[in-house]
């Protein structure tokens, strides 16, 4: 069976998931106007899946929780979005970016446009490349080391509840709203590195990415290539975004795959690359999409069932942070 609908309908899945971030961040733009105001503008309620845009957050509460202290109630669909994410990634490989992560969708759209326009995606040299990789990983261990290792519980705890900790969506939005010029040169010139290389920030900058690579690094599920259907054409390679040696693997399992089904719809024979369980179960490319959605969708249910998903603050204490 042809695979070649997976990506209409990835690429489908990924702009559905960028639509309702936007929609997220305009509700919560709305929310802080609104008690900014001191309530001059009409009512709007906070949408708690803003959180999802603080990881930080979510490992200061994840180390929390694994420190005694419990999932915040700060931010605490942050936690949950953090662990599903996780979840996703140890069951689906690095599936969440390149099926949902809105910073990821708009990347793959400007290497895509840069393609076009120049025919190709220039490659950095070997060594340049590895060198450059690693510094996601250093951005990695630094987190993982100040706030999962360094940090005491009673350290954690203040921090997760003082002010700075509980306004960290407004910061956010106020980075964007208000944006430095060194700020926006950065996103300017990695926006515009977007357009040659495939997907520079998350290649070498984003420790949330290597996170999870180092986690799907336990996935069962994987690519996988019958050997003696493989005619060694070498379209696998050409078209995988993070550039693996698919061709020459019999199962994929790299920290830089990102489950995109790139290599398999683009295979030129039937059946010789498939996502397999185990090396064992084939798994259809709708089913793959479904399981992506549906782990994401669900972990959320699972936060607001277990009542890890409002947080504790109301719109006064919004507008005391705020000033009001």
């Amino acid at each position: 069976m042809s695979t070649r609908y997976v990506q209409p309908l990835r690429i489908l899945i990924q702009f559905c998931f960028l639509a309702f971030m936007l929609w997220l961040g305009l509700r919560f733009y709305l929310f802080v106007r609104y008690v900014g105001s001191g309530g001059g503008t009409a009512p709007v309620p906070r949408p708690d899946g803003i959180e999802g845009f603080l990881p930080i957050s979510g490992l200061l509460g994840l180390a929390g929780w694994l420190k005694g202290l419990g999932i915040n109630p700060v931010h605490p669909a942050a936690v949950v979005v953090l662990l599903t994410i996780l979840g996703v990634s140890l069951l689906l490989r690095r599936s969440f970016c390149s099926w949902i992560c809105p910073v990821a969708t708009l990347s793959e759209c400007f290497w895509k446009a840069g393609f076009r326009s120049m025919r190709r995606n220039p490659r950095l040299p070997f060594w340049p490349d590895v060198v450059l990789r690693g510094l996601k990983y250093l951005l990695l261990a630094f987190f993982i080391y100040s706030i999962v290792i360094a940090m005491p519980a009673a350290a954690l705890r203040d921090f997760i509840f003082s002010d700075y900790h509980k306004q960290a969506d407004v910061r956010l939005l106020d980075f964007f709203l208000h944006i430095s010029p060194a700020a926006l040169g950065i996103i300017l010139a990695l926006t515009a590195a977007s357009f040659v290389l495939r997907n520079p920030f998350c290649r070498y900058l984003c420790p949330y990415g290597a996170l999870l690579g180092l986690t799907a690094k336990l996935s069962p599920v994987r690519v996988t290539r019958e050997s003696d259907r493989c005619v060694s054409c070498g379209a696998c390679n050409q078209v995988c975004p993070t550039y693996i040696d698919v061709m020459h693997q019999k199962s994929v399992n790299s920290p830089e795959c990102i489950g995109c089904w790139r290599c398999i719809s683009h295979c030129r024979v039937e059946s010789a690359l498939s996502m397999r369980v185990v090396g064992r179960f084939v798994i259809p490319g709708i089913v793959f999409a479904l399981l992506v959605v549906l782990f994401f969708w669900g972990g959320t249910l699972v936060g607001r069932a277990t009542g890890h998903w409002h947080t504790m603050l109301d719109s006064a204490e919004y507008g005391r942070l705020l000033g009001r």
